[in-house]
């Protein structure tokens, strides 16, 4: 059993890999900027941490990290607005890694994307501010002392799952988003995925044996 804290608590891969860490025996904690899904996550089996992580500074959320076995990245503006997106996706994210620093907790699985750390994505294109945003998350992440792994899912989709996926694939397919949480659940119990970016779509080898 572990402590385990998701920030981005709310996201449908969050709110999965809740439930999957609960079933496993973990003590989860999940950190959420809306009170109003509180109810969402105790069902999902985490305990709520109404939190702004967009606004807090390292030492206070130190003080939430404090305790936990393991942080697990989810959160994400969720696209639109650059400014927002580089304030959570890069600079809410780093603080999150100092803070685990100074908290003492050493393991940190970042859900990030295929494509990352990279910066080919043209100006102009809508995708531009996430894909820079999230390389310089990851590129710190790996800069940092801490026992870290980078999920790299392929494009998102919103099946229930098959358990099997390919990793180390040449180039980015789909993946459910139910399979991301189980690869993130089955990545933060294993020391053989730190220090590892671990990108995977869809496929046909089962998640412990592929993570091996």
């Amino acid at each position: 059993m572990a402590r385990i804290v998701i920030i981005g608590g709310h996201g449908r891969i969050a709110l999965r890999l809740a439930g999957l860490l609960a079933e496993r025996g973990d003590e989860v904690d999940a950190i959420i900027r809306n009170p109003e899904h509180a109810g969402d996550v105790t069902a999902a089996g985490a305990r709520p941490v109404v939190a702004d992580i967009e606004r807090l500074d390292v030492h206070d959320l130190a003080e939430i990290l404090h305790g936990h076995d393991a942080v697990v990245w989810s959160a994400g503006a969720g696209g639109g607005d650059p400014a927002r997106t580089y304030a959570v996706d890069r600079d809410a994210a780093i603080r999150s890694m100092y803070a685990a620093e100074s908290a003492g907790v050493t393991r940190y699985v970042m859900v990030s994307y295929f494509g990352s750390p990279d910066h080919s994505v043209p100006e102009g294109n809508s995708f531009r501010a996430y894909a820079s945003a999230k390389a310089a998350a990851d590129e710190h992440l790996v800069g940092t002392t801490l026992e870290w792994t980078i999920l790299g899912p392929s494009t998102l989709t919103d099946g229930e799952g098959t358990g099997l996926v390919d990793v180390d694939a040449p180039s980015s397919g789909t993946v459910d988003r139910a399979d991301v949480a189980a690869v993130a659940a089955e990545a933060v119990h294993r020391d053989s995925t730190a220090r590892r970016t671990i990108r995977f779509n869809s496929g046909g080898t089962p998640i412990a044996e592929a993570l091996d």
